[in-house]
């Protein structure tokens, strides 16, 4: 039972957004966790690495899950995320925040993207020619 306001918003938000926004909302969430994860990193508090960069890895995970591969663009971002992981993993059993922090940018830059691309579609932006 959520009895948060903040959790119920939360909900709210996520079954009311479309594909699109979710797809933002996950990618915000992945960073958010990989910031965590490295500051964690940072103060050498290994409880906080292990289950923000653990986090992040199941966010990457379901990016992966739902890639559509009838694009031949989801083989290449197939590919990204499961170096992302790697990365990922290899920040958390190192105890490293290089790997995490390259991850942190391929995110970051999708992110960006995918961001451009949804004003562009939505008509938000004019496309000059």
């Amino acid at each position: 039972m959520i009895t948060s306001p903040y959790e119920k918003y939360r909900q709210s938000s996520v079954q009311t957004s479309t594909p699109e926004q979710l797809l933002i909302m996950l990618y915000d969430g992945a960073i958010r966790f990989i910031r965590a994860g490295i500051d964690g990193l940072k103060h050498q508090d290994l409880e906080k690495i292990n289950l923000n960069l653990g986090k992040a890895q199941t966010i990457v995970s379901e990016l992966m899950s739902t890639l559509d591969s009838s694009y031949e663009v989801s083989k290449g971002l197939s590919a990204l995320y499961e170096y992302v992981n790697h990365l990922l993993t290899q920040s958390n059993v190192k105890k490293e925040s290089e790997p995490a922090e390259e991850a942190l940018g391929y995110l970051t830059e999708l992110r960006a993207t995918w961001a451009q691309a949804m004003k562009v579609t939505t008509g938000q932006e004019k496309v000059h020619g």
